[in-house]
């Protein structure tokens, strides 16, 4: 197959450079075309013609692919490199050796990934992973503040450390957060209230390697929406406290699914996948505002090895 490789030579797992994954998709047959994600204008390679687009980076840089494959009618494949990797995990692509993955994207089974829209005060935007308010928005602000330490920490520890300490520090805040009032609507019905937690996923796994939305599947058209009041803080600290050591097991947040979400936006921070509202130096008509979230229609096809989940 022709294909076209996207590496992020600076994600998380550096197990491949990029001579040794051009070397190992040759081995398995095909005949790539690489470009780096650091790349100024990168994206353009896209437009070059291929049977495949091949993503060998972390969730930011699947994400970043995935929004711009909407409509090419070719299929995405992903050799997982980055710290939680949950778009990889959401599809059952973590533990495999990344010849068996490059082996198996001849026969593989497509699996449609829906992306959802967002839409505010600043414009139109697909999401892979969520949006949200309250914990994992405010770990995002956190993040930004702290971004040269945050660098250095992820290249001295692995990204199993990395995560380990996300999960520590969201399970800290959560135990003295404050809660965010939000006023919203799910498919007409109103879900407003004080929230510590309030996501509108669309994948099982999303943040630091969290499964917090178990009936979530890839192309059923719906939004799973978590929902932790402030009177079920307990259950949350709880919840992320024991969580890696409960992975088989069920998620116990409170969620509702919906196709359609309103979110009365008075400019508290929310996330777009990893993408925080309102921006730094953002215009006053950009900072609040209905927010609509939906499920409609875009999507792209995901080669899943038939060894796969």
């Amino acid at each position: 197959m022709r294909v076209t490789l996207i590496h992020n030579p600076g994600a998380g797992r550096q197990e491949h450079d990029a001579r040794a994954l051009l070397k190992l998709l040759r081995r398995a047959g095909h005949k790539p075309r690489y470009q780096s994600s650091k790349a100024k204008g990168w994206d353009r390679i896209l437009d070059k013609r291929a049977d495949l687009v091949v993503v060998a980076g972390g969730d930011g840089t699947v994400a970043s692919v995935t929004r711009r494959m909407v409509r090419r009618e070719v299929p995405v494949a992903i050799l997982p490199s980055g710290t939680a990797n949950n778009v990889a995990n959401s599809l059952g692509l973590l533990k495999k050796p990344f010849e068996e993955l490059a082996r198996g994207w001849r026969d593989a089974r497509r699996v449609k990934l829906d992306l959802g829209i967002v839409s505010g005060p600043w414009g139109e935007r697909y999401f892979v992973e969520g949006v949200g308010a309250g914990l994992f928005a405010g770990m995002l602000v956190n993040s930004e503040k702290n971004q040269g330490r945050k660098e250095k920490e992820n290249k001295t520890k692995g990204p199993k450390r990395v995560v380990d300490n996300a999960l520590r520090r969201l399970k800290e805040a959560a135990e003295t957060a404050e809660a965010v009032e939000i006023g919203a609507r799910l498919d007409g019905v109103d879900i407003s209230g004080s929230y510590l937690l309030f996501e509108a996923v669309n994948l099982p796994y999303i943040g630091p390697n969290l499964y917090i939305a178990p009936d979530t599947r890839a192309g059923d058209g719906r939004l799973e929406v978590v929902l932790v009041p402030e009177a079920q803080r307990g259950r949350l600290v709880k919840y992320l406290a024991h969580w890696h050591e409960n992975r088989g097991r069920r998620s116990l947040l409170p969620s509702r699914r919906g196709e359609h979400l309103q979110i009365e936006w008075t400019g508290f921070a929310l996330h777009i996948d990893d993408k925080l509202r309102p921006r730094k130096k953002a215009d006053a008509d950009e900072i609040a505002g209905l927010v609509d979230v939906r499920v409609d229609g875009a999507a792209v096809e995901f080669l899943v090895p038939r060894n796969g989940t």
